[in-house]
């Protein structure tokens, strides 16, 4: 029976909690816009950590190059996180954007579109 919380889960949340921490108070690039991190994924032997964030106010050029931005400081942010866990190795970082916030609000706007009353036209 496996454990419902393995070692990779909490891992991958205690990641999440300081790579969010790191985000906000180390990468310090004014190309960025605001980055949240929704999600670390890890693989089975802890090696290879896929990170989902969303970049706030920027268009979908600035969010895919805020992508490319975060995978090129990737070694700088790894170091960062080695100071903060207590791990004897510490993953390799492969960031991705998360569109799941993007289709959320479009779902949204359509929700709402959905909502408003629209007039009917007598002939």
């Amino acid at each position: 029976m496996p454990k419902e919380f393995g070692r990779s889960q909490r891992v991958a949340s205690q990641m999440q909690k300081e790579l969010a921490t790191i985000m906000q108070r180390d990468v310090r690039d004014p190309r960025l816009g605001l980055v949240t991190v929704n999600e670390v994924v890890l693989s089975k032997d802890l090696a290879v950590a896929k990170v989902y964030i969303t970049i706030l106010n920027s268009d979908d050029t600035n969010k895919l190059g805020g992508v490319a931005i975060l995978n090129e400081m990737a070694p700088y942010i790894r170091h960062e996180l080695a100071k903060r866990m207590r791990l004897r190795h510490i993953s390799e970082l492969h960031f991705y954007y998360d569109h799941s916030f993007d289709n959320g609000m479009r779902v949204s706007a359509l929700l709402q579109d959905l909502d408003t009353p629209q007039q009917e036209e007598d002939v």
